[in-house]
């Protein structure tokens, strides 16, 4: 375990308004497992290619994503878009 942990940026309101209650569910227990990974986050999800910067994660077998910024200095990774397709 690490002691990173996750915020919505930049807030909460303005990133999940409008989402169904078992998707917001979702988006914050990924973010939690995400700041489990601690500094290994800046590899989690695309692009594949590179580390760091904004990354995406697919969301309840592809029905949408999120967004997420790792950011090890704040050892925090912050939640700024989500995706839904329903």
């Amino acid at each position: 375990m690490t002691d990173w942990a996750w915020d919505y940026n930049p807030s909460a309101e303005y990133v999940t308004d409008g989402l169904p209650v078992g998707v917001v569910a979702e988006v914050e227990r990924l973010a939690l497992e995400l700041a489990a990974l601690g500094r290994d986050t800046v590899k989690v999800g695309r692009p594949v290619d590179r580390e760091g910067g904004l990354r995406e994660f697919d969301l309840l077998g592809g029905r949408g994503f999120i967004s997420f910024l790792a950011v090890p200095r704040h050892e925090c990774v912050y939640v700024c878009n989500v995706t839904w397709y329903g």
